[in-house]
């Protein structure tokens, strides 16, 4: 049984879809102006283990969108002098191979926010026709008065909510908390005709019409970030409520942690902000992907140099038990102990937990045959977290950046600095090592190296 916490009721709940065999699902994906930095491969990945373990059980409709019309963008084109169209195009190519890259899976829906605007504008002429928005100085907005349940998605009072708010306070809103469903644009913006004048949707209503369009006026899970919380998510449920007249809109909300580097929020302007893309460029997708599922998704995650050490090291422990076996069984076990963690709230960490105790189980077994049976369990246990597609004779026969000798020399010298106790230098050659793609491994009979795709 597959148990997840709502965040709307605030609950572990036992999991049951509104169709017996079929599960409908969202996830508020990227805005496609720039490369997506780590935090926004997060959601992608964690949510990419409960798509894997809802389609062991399930027919699934997974929806994951690309909001591809925003200020953002606008202003990104403008800077790079190239058309929207343009930029956004080589966006989500460029997410399709970053998230390609971390063994991602692709969504039975990817929908862009520009291929539904008259579900856009329909929408926004029912909230009209029901007294739920209001027309002011070419805006049309939501009247957040209209819907008293409003803030209870996120759980914060009215002077919160006020002070949580993205929006500016405008002379033409009833209330500082209404939000834009649709604005004017100027000549050199994109826009399209509605009855409100030339212009373009507000940020939340996009997902609400992608997801009512695709999956159903109610669903089975919304997901996101936690920083989606409020105000899209509160505003989005309120305006899909008000729209088709339902008590509720998603039955299931889930919201990862924040992704935090060194213990700080990550920013340009301190200078620890980077992307997908970067650290694909010295590290195996792999890594990346066990470092993003180390910690609990409902948790904050802080990323650091030692977190990548522990999963580089973590997942070698598990390729070298595969090394053990002589072939791997054909068949499709899965350990139930993984099996258990995934259900219990997607718990990732215990789940791992368990492949590593599988690992040490395979190194200690005596038996060809079992060993056999085991790896296969391995693999297919770790292949439910989006790991180990690898060939284990790959993942250790990578082309290395330096050649032999170069790199005998650096063990020769880290040796050395060890021996006189001149750890700093030891862990310099290393960790520079590693940045080439060279792992060290240290035993009884000396220290042997082997490399990284």
């Amino acid at each position: 049984m597959l148990y997840l916490t709502n965040a709307h009721t605030r609950e572990k709940q036992h999991f049951s879809p509104l169709d017996p065999g079929h599960v409908r699902m969202y996830l508020c994906g990227p805005t496609v102006y720039d490369r997506a930095h780590i935090g926004n491969a997060r959601p992608a990945v964690v949510f990419d283990v409960l798509y894997r373990l809802l389609r062991r059980s399930y027919t699934v409709t997974y929806a994951r969108n690309f909001t591809d019309v925003d200020d953002k963008i606008i202003a990104r084109a403008q800077e790079q002098n190239v058309s929207i169209d343009t930029l956004t195009h080589m966006t989500i190519a460029h997410y399709h191979e970053d998230m390609g890259a971390l063994n991602v899976l692709l969504p039975t829906h990817e929908p862009r926010a520009t291929q539904f605007i008259p579900q856009m504008i329909h929408m926004i002429k029912t909230l009209l026709t029901k007294n739920h928005a209001y027309v002011a100085q070419q805006h049309v907005l939501f009247d957040v008065t209209s819907y008293p349940a409003y803030g209870s998605l996120s759980g914060r009072d009215t002077g919160e909510m006020i002070a949580g708010s993205r929006v500016e306070v405008s002379p033409y809103k009833k209330n500082p908390m209404d939000f834009i469903l649709w604005k004017p644009s100027s000549v050199d913006q994109p826009g399209w005709e509605s009855p409100w004048g030339r212009g373009r949707p507000g940020w939340h209503i996009e997902c609400s019409a992608m997801a009512g369009e695709i999956l159903g006026e109610t669903f089975d899970i919304h997901a996101g970030g936690q920083d989606l919380l409020f105000p899209h998510h509160e505003n989005e449920n309120a305006q899909s409520c008000c729209a088709h007249g339902t008590e509720s809109y998603a039955r299931t909300w889930l919201h990862n942690g924040m992704l935090l580097v060194n213990g700080q929020k990550m920013a340009k302007s301190l200078g620890n902000f980077f992307t997908t893309r970067d650290l694909l460029g010295r590290l195996s997708g792999e890594v990346i992907r066990y470092c993003l599922l180390s910690a609990h998704y409902r948790q904050s995650l802080d990323w650091t140099d030692e977190l990548i050490q522990q999963a580089t090291q973590a997942i070698d422990r598990l390729y070298t038990a595969l090394r053990t076996c002589d072939e791997i069984a054909d068949h499709e076990q899965i350990d139930v102990d993984v099996l258990d963690a995934l259900h219990d709230d997607i718990n990732t960490p215990l789940a791992f937990h368990h492949l590593h105790r599988l690992a040490r189980t395979i190194n200690s077994t005596k038996s060809s045959t079992q060993k056999s049976i085991l790896g296969r369990t391995l693999v297919n246990s770790a292949r439910l977290c989006g790991l180990m597609f690898t060939p284990t004779k790959e993942w250790f026969q990578g082309n290395a950046s330096l050649d032999p000798e170069t790199i005998a020399a650096q063990i020769a010298a880290r040796t050395e600095a060890k021996k006189i106790k001149d750890f700093a230098t030891a862990d310099h050659i290393r960790d520079h090592l590693l940045a080439r793609g060279i792992v060290l491994e240290d035993t009884p009979s000396g220290t042997t190296w082997h490399t990284k795709k």
